[in-house]
């Protein structure tokens, strides 16, 4: 793997702890979501991830604010199927603690590194 700078941020190493818990938590899901709420769960939090590290590669603020956006919207997506998997009792409180936490931080800091990027070039 790559020695990337990006992998240094906390919020990297947030991102992936939450894509790992939504893997981990999705693999109890039933059969019948697979294809459904499992599928885009897990692409959305590797969505997350993915966004913030090719933001974090890019030169231009406008660039970087652009993925860093999308990297956020894809953490909202995510926490709204999570709200859906509540109201259906695919998840319960407990199961989703530790990653109500994880998802806070990770939306203050990208909401923080969109506001870093704005202004000029």
């Amino acid at each position: 793997m790559l020695e990337l700078s990006h992998k240094k941020l906390e919020v990297w190493k947030l991102s992936m702890e939450v894509t790992k818990e939504i893997y981990k938590l999705t693999a109890a899901f039933p059969k019948e979501e697979l294809f459904n709420l499992t599928s885009q769960m897990r692409r959305a939090s590797a969505s997350v991830v993915s966004n913030l590290s090719e933001g974090a590669s890019r030169i231009s603020k406008a660039e970087k604010r652009r993925f860093f956006e999308i990297s956020r919207s894809s953490l909202v997506e995510l926490d709204t199927q999570i709200e859906i998997c509540l109201m259906l009792g695919y998840l319960n409180q407990s199961n989703i603690i530790l990653l109500t936490s994880s998802t806070q931080s990770v939306f203050k800091i990208l909401s923080k590194l969109i506001s870093n990027s704005e202004g000029k070039q």
